[in-house]
């Protein structure tokens, strides 16, 4: 088995062999015989590929019992119905129109907190694919229901936003099987997938036990920080009416996310009175504080299970190399699967900048004249990100699910640990998996990004199945 990562990697034919390569990694796989693809992401005669985005990790999951027989049948004798077996061709026979939702859905700026407009239009189409109590709530998630004749919801979720600021230029195109343009992929693939199955499940009326609850959410993304979700499970109406969530992000049908990765994210701002640096030389440095901090915090021991990491990604501060800065400020990024061992990170950082400032106090009060009366140092840490961990239960259905279902379909998943919507429902103990819209895409939060329809109908079929085992049919 290979698996390459953190980027996403190029396929292709080359003349009778078929090419795989990691730009960013200059490595490249040849020699495999073009009969022998299943699928690029799939199985080859001679290995098996796994292709995963930054921020997603595989989990081994021996505690995870088999498949169980009986429901491997119930799986078998869904997939069997007439009415389902009709949904399978609508699907396969709506391509152009779901590539069509999918473009048009591109062109509409989507960047974190001004998810407005997709939100408008995505609420059109839950309306013409005929979902029920269409609307959007305080912060812009947009809703629609397909009823059933219990209580308990199934959710089925995407994000609509985007990385891309305001003012990104969107250049959305098609080439054949391939689309082009930023969000495409990540996250057009599942919002498409959402309309697709609220589409067939209209088209067909399919008599399911159990309401569907479909939902287009905001600030999946970067600084966004889950709000969108966040916000749902805060609502006494759905937290507690919602009882499977189906969170569909980006591409692929190769994945199962069950493993809610944590993260906290800060920013550190350091104060000083600032001055020239010959005639205020010996005045507090803001910059030397983060440096002593960043030199005491790096010290800081991390297990390698639970996997827990920490990165300082971006350092600011100064006015000119003869200025002694009157502020800096750094982010920091803390990861784990551990809530415990977020916390425990948290506090090494806090611990670190204020050993930090009594140094640099110190140092300053001997490096002044007697005379000279220091001004003292002042520091700040705003939470600016705040991911809770979480992590599905090995036995639980809506994961028993969703292996019957890649058994089924012949479809090799792996278990994944990543940062999605996800997040919020396994930190609550509820049920939930993130998994792809399918077909396949690279380039995710690049104005390079693509998404390529070849392979969609299984990723659909995926979801439909899973969406329908959960929540019974039947008349």
């Amino acid at each position: 088995m290979i698996l390459l990562g953190p980027f996403y990697t190029t396929l292709g034919w080359r003349g009778s062999r078929f090419e795989l390569s990691n730009t960013a990694e200059n490595v490249v796989i040849k020699g495999v015989n073009r009969r022998a693809a299943i699928l690029p992401t799939r199985l080859f005669d001679l290995c098996h590929v796994v292709i995963w985005r930054e921020s997603m990790s595989p989990v081994p999951r021996a505690e995870v019992s088999e498949v169980l027989p009986a429901l491997q049948q119930e799986i078998a004798r869904l997939a069997g119905l007439p009415e389902i077996r009709h949904a399978f061709a609508w699907l396969r026979l709506q391509e152009a129109q779901f590539a069509a939702w999918q473009l048009e859905m591109a062109r509409i700026a989507a960047p974190p907190f001004g998810e407005r407009a997709r939100g408008e239009w995505l609420a059109q189409k839950f309306i013409d694919l005929g979902l029920e109590d269409v609307h959007c709530d305080d912060v812009g998630n947009v809703f629609g229901i397909s009823p059933g004749r219990g209580k308990d919801y199934v959710a089925i979720s995407a994000h609509i936003d985007t990385v891309f600021p305001a003012g990104t230029p969107l250049n959305i195109r098609q080439q054949g099987a391939r689309l082009y343009g930023p969000g495409v992929s990540d996250n057009g693939a599942g919002v498409t997938a959402l309309l697709a199955v609220a589409g067939v499940l209209g088209a067909t009326r399919i008599r399911h036990a159990q309401p569907f609850l479909f939902i287009g959410n905001v600030g999946e993304e970067g600084e966004g920080d889950l709000r969108g979700m966040r916000h749902i499970f805060s609502i006494p109406r759905w937290k507690e009416a919602i009882r499977y969530n189906l969170v569909l992000d980006g591409a692929g049908s190769d994945t199962i996310v069950a493993e809610a990765l944590g993260s906290r994210r800060f920013e550190v701002i350091v104060r000083g009175p600032g001055g020239h640096s010959w005639s205020d030389f010996g005045a507090p440095n803001p910059i030397v504080v983060l440096a002593r901090a960043i030199q005491s915090f790096a010290q800081t021991p991390v297990p390698a299970s639970p996997k827990t990491t920490f990165n300082i990604g971006a350092i600011r501060g100064g006015t000119s190399v003869n200025s002694i800065p009157e502020s800096a400020s750094m982010r920091v990024d803390i990861r784990s699967t551990s809530m415990a061992e977020m916390e425990r990170l948290e506090h090494a950082l806090r611990q670190s900048l204020d050993t930090a400032i009594e140094e640099e106090t110190r140092e300053t009060e001997g490096r002044l004249a007697s005379s000279r009366k220091p001004s003292g140092l002042s520091s700040e840490i705003v939470v600016i990100g705040n991911r809770p961990a979480g992590e599905l239960d090995p036995n639980a259905r809506i994961l028993q699910v969703i292996r019957a279902v890649d058994s089924h379909l012949g479809n090799a998943a792996q278990i994944q640990r990543a940062s999605t919507d996800a997040n919020i429902p396994l930190s609550l103990g509820r049920e939930a998996i993130a998994i792809g819209g399918g077909g396949a895409g690279g380039g995710a939060h690049t104005l390079q990004e693509w998404f390529d329809c070849s392979g969609r109908e299984l990723g659909l079929k995926r979801i439909l199945l899973a969406a329908l085992a959960l929540a019974g049919v039947g008349a």
